[in-house]
């Protein structure tokens, strides 16, 4: 279990730097005016498309990492169906 703690910890630490660069350029954007709204109905699509595969690899293949492609599915389809009346836009 201990040997794999330094690699977990690395990932953890790029995910981080990666949210921190993102959080930084949507503030500059919206600072400057240029920040434009996301596409809701495309986090809605790549739901569909997540928990579909997700499930379909993850009963296939019997590898229980598939469970997360699933779960983020449900996720963005949630996020979609929450936003529904900011499709058209």
């Amino acid at each position: 279990m201990s040997e794999f703690l330094p690699s977990v910890g690395f990932i953890a630490a790029i995910i981080l730097i990666l949210v921190i660069i993102v959080i930084f350029i949507v503030l500059k954007s919206k600072k400057e005016g240029r920040y434009k709204e996301p596409n809701y109905y495309v986090f809605f699509t790549l739901g569909i498309c997540f928990l579909g595969s997700g499930s379909v690899f993850m009963i296939t293949s019997s590898n229980p990492v598939f469970m997360g492609i699933t779960c983020l599915g449900i996720v963005y389809m949630i996020i979609g169906l929450y936003h529904r009346d900011k499709w058209g836009n």
